[in-house]
């Protein structure tokens, strides 16, 4: 009786909260997290749907299908939100970005490890939005996400698993004792490179080689296919920083006698008809270089090795100016919506100044 009791107290205590904020508007990083999900999961939409025209393993399309699906409910669940708040919709990405009747441009064993590093990404971009939000219907959605997103990687991870690709960073022996650290040298430029790496330093320059890995491939895929001059010159750029950036990290592993992820690079077919805009690839590589640069973030504030800081700064900077690069280029294109955006006082102080001196 008593949980019952409990469990209705709940349940009306929540319907008083929904009932309170049915007239709250958005705040600012609800309408930021919608519009960047409803951009995302468009996008996925077309890059599932066009390799389930292609796919060959019946596990792997079973997958993609469930996957399709996922990203279709956020859409049509963001759809609903945009009604609600009378709010024009994002024009994202959707048939005009897509040709169905192109080849393959990726195996299908590289769309499961696609799908799952997305989804590895999507668990923190989920867990942001979570926590920035205010309102409960929003709260709620992304809290479906979150679950829809564990499930994904779950049954992403387990399929490479199955099909002989591990994304898991490499076992270390466990401690058999407690230890405490004697010495600056322990995170010391100089002596504290001779160290060994810590099972955090392992698991992020495992995680980041892990996305090097994606972004490469994606990079040598689209430059294949990409109709502009300028476009592919730009993912051919991107194929080689990636390249670059895992061998370095690679050595940091291997000086410490432990394995390396092996690339994706086999899994890219031969084609050369786009089975994608140019306007979705460069967008893609815009999302795929944003998570880049969050991820060295976290990594560096996981790790206490001066070296590997340093290391991670030069490789956060050489990312970030091509990511600038990638920006200038969408908008050169007429391709970037406009996120939602605080309004500007001064313009609009200036705007109302210039319509009283014309009504003089």
């Amino acid at each position: 009786m008593d949980n019952e009791k409990t469990s209705e107290q709940e349940t009306g205590g929540m319907k008083k909260v929904y009932e309170h904020q049915q007239n709250k508007k958005l705040i600012s990083s609800e309408l930021g997290d919608l519009y960047s999900n409803y951009l995302g999961d468009s996008l996925f939409t077309c890059v599932f749907e066009h390799h389930l025209t292609v796919v060959e393993d019946d596990e792997v399309k079973d997958f993609l299908e469930f996957a399709l699906r996922i990203s279709r409910k956020h859409i049509n669940s963001l759809e609903e939100i945009y009604a609600k708040e009378q709010i024009p919709k994002p024009v994202g990405f959707g048939e005009q970005d897509l040709r169905k009747d192109a080849p393959g441009l990726f195996s299908d064993l590289f769309m499961v490890f696609y799908v799952t590093q997305m989804a590895i990404e999507g668990l923190t971009t989920y867990a942001s939005a979570l926590s920035s939000s205010s309102r409960e219907d929003i709260v709620d959605y992304f809290k479906m996400c979150l679950d829809d997103t564990v499930l994904t990687y779950e049954k992403g991870s387990r399929l490479l698993l199955s099909k002989g690709k591990s994304i898991y960073p490499p076992s270390i022996p466990y401690p058999k004792q407690v230890d405490f650290v004697e010495n600056a040298s322990f995170i010391s430029l100089l002596a504290g490179k001779d160290r060994p790496l810590t099972s955090l330093e392992i698991k992020h320059l495992q995680l980041n080689i892990n996305t090097n890995i994606l972004g490469k491939a994606l990079m040598l895929g689209f430059s294949q296919v990409a109709s502009s001059d300028k476009v592919r010159k730009y993912f051919q750029q991107g194929a080689k920083i990636a390249d670059r950036q895992i061998r370095e990290m690679g050595e940091f592993l291997m000086s410490a006698n432990l394995p390396t992820p092996s690339t994706m690079d086999a899994h890219i077919t031969d084609s050369t008809t786009p089975p994608f805009s140019d306007k979705l690839m460069l967008y893609h590589t815009s999302l795929a270089t944003g998570i880049g640069i969050q991820n060295y973030g976290m990594a560096v504030s996981k790790m206490m090795r001066h070296d590997l800081h340093g290391q991670f700064a030069l490789l956060t900077a050489d990312i970030a100016k091509y990511a600038n690069k990638g920006l200038n280029l969408i908008i050169d294109k007429g391709w970037l919506e406009e996120p939602p955006t605080a309004p500007d006082r001064q313009r609009l102080s200036d705007m109302s100044t210039g319509d009283k001196r014309s009504n003089r």
